[in-house]
């Protein structure tokens, strides 16, 4: 690569091409391929398996005090305490990856308490790396990547994901669609939600949103979006999203367009003002353990969040939304940034 690279993005990259030659050597012959069913329609492999524990092996040896937390072995592995963590998903796209579909991608990142710092994406069908270091811009092999310039919804080609789980409530989703169809452009869904947050930092699609997703999903591919220009939030527009599974991002413009859409249908706003019917009701979008291990994450995050503010002598988090000048300014006075 023509650029240098961080010390810590550069192990990512050599975690994720590793894992990806273990994902191509078995795209070869699929039909031999153990699938087992973590639930209706949610699948994992002895691949998916085989790529976490390549990745977690490979940051481990360079970095043995760091956290883990990955989508097959949560925190199993790895020092509980420290402030760097790994987030992983060695296989975002497992359905589509065991019919022969060459949609999907391992997704890397490194937060620093709470705040993703390094990240990576790697295509291995495509042998296409996206990655970013904050502060350092956005790239996709060795070329910067900026997200597109349109700012009319019309115009826009949107990503999205579609309800797959059982349980999950597919009549809010097809409003939800609907609502975003008859304004753009175009709406695409192919499987992988760590590729969809690339495409929008390469300018490929102009927005995205879904429900449902962990933070293996989406760590990595957040910051590649706002390192490329672009903006990501909840669905009411603010920065808490790694948790709340739910997320929109896109362009500026674009990304304040979706959110005005997709706040009614928001699962941090009180239930009781909820317009839709349903709307505060369990929708099993995930598997029950990830619920618990997010669930405690979050209140980890909220602790920590509650010490920061009473540290300042504050009793409540401020709820901003995030514009492109909030960014801006976030930015240039972010005091959280990691020590390197």
């Amino acid at each position: 690569m023509s650029q240098t690279l961080h010390p810590m993005l550069n192990i990512a990259i050599k975690a994720a091409r590793a894992a990806g030659a273990i994902i191509n050597r078995a795209s070869l012959d699929i039909e031999r391929l153990q699938v087992v069913a973590k639930s209706h329609n949610d699948f994992v492999t002895e691949v998916d398996k085989a790529a976490e524990d390549v990745i977690i092996a490979t940051l481990l040896e360079a970095y043995p005090g760091h956290g883990i937390l990955a989508e097959e072995s949560g925190r199993a592995h790895g020092a509980k305490d420290s402030d760097f963590v790994w987030i992983i998903d060695p296989l975002d796209g497992t359905t589509n990856f065991i019919h022969g579909l060459p949609v999907y991608a391992v997704s890397i990142a490194l937060a620093f308490r709470g705040q993703v710092q390094q990240a990576v994406v790697y295509d291995p069908s495509r042998n296409d790396l996206f990655y970013a270091s904050r502060g350092k811009g956005a790239y996709l092999n060795d070329r910067r990547i900026r997200v597109s310039k349109r700012t009319r919804m019309l115009e826009a080609l949107i990503g999205t994901g579609f309800p797959f789980r059982k349980g999950d409530n597919f009549q809010r989703y097809m409003k939800m669609f609907e609502d975003v169809m008859v304004q753009c452009a175009g709406l695409r869904r192919p499987g992988a939600a760590s590729l969809d947050l690339c495409y929008v930092a390469a300018g490929y699609y102009d927005g995205f949103f879904e429900t449902g997703l962990s933070p293996w999903d989406i760590a990595a591919g957040s910051l590649i979006i706002t390192e490329a220009g672009g903006l990501v939030g909840n669905f009411t527009g603010e920065p808490d999203f790694m948790y709340q599974r739910e997320i929109v991002a896109g362009t500026p413009r674009i990304y304040g367009q979706l959110v005005k859409t997709l706040a009614q249908y928001t699962r941090v706003i009180p239930e009781e003002v909820s317009p839709l019917d349903g709307a505060g009701e369990e929708e099993g979008e995930s598997d029950p353990e990830d619920d618990a291990l997010i669930a405690s994450l979050q209140e980890a995050e909220d602790a920590a969040q509650a010490a920061k503010l009473a540290a300042n002598g504050e009793d409540k988090p401020k709820r901003t939304r995030i514009t492109a000048a909030a960014k801006a300014a976030e930015d240039r006075g972010d005091k959280d940034a990691a020590p390197f």
